[in-house]
């Protein structure tokens, strides 16, 4: 029967081991420089979806500002300038809200 010590790697390490330690640096560094950051923008701009209102100033994912005149499920009515023009769009389309917090 040949020993545990007899199949460790000359870095004291068992042969196995070795080829397993670097894919697994390599996703735990992927995941928190890649995959963590985007999950917590995702989460922000779903609860920024989540508070809207009317009376907010909002800018589009295509660059279309406006101000919120009502809210749907899944869409909501925009008053566009300078001809207050009245545009529905969808909810996710919503890119940023514009209102300032500390005009309450």
């Amino acid at each position: 029967m040949t020993s545990i010590l007899a199949l460790a790697a000359p870095g004291g390490l068992p042969a196995g081991l070795g080829t397993f330690i670097l894919p697994i640096g390599l996703l735990v560094v992927l995941y928190l420089l890649m995959i963590r950051p985007q999950q917590k923008r995702q989460q922000k701009w779903q609860q920024m979806l989540g508070s809207l209102k009317p009376g907010d100033k909002v800018t589009t994912s295509g660059g279309i500002r406006g101000v919120i005149l009502s809210i749907k499920d899944d869409s909501l009515q925009l008053r566009v300038p300078p001809d207050n023009l009245r545009i529905e769009v969808a909810k996710n389309a919503i890119a940023s809200v514009t209102t300032p917090d500390d005009a309450k």
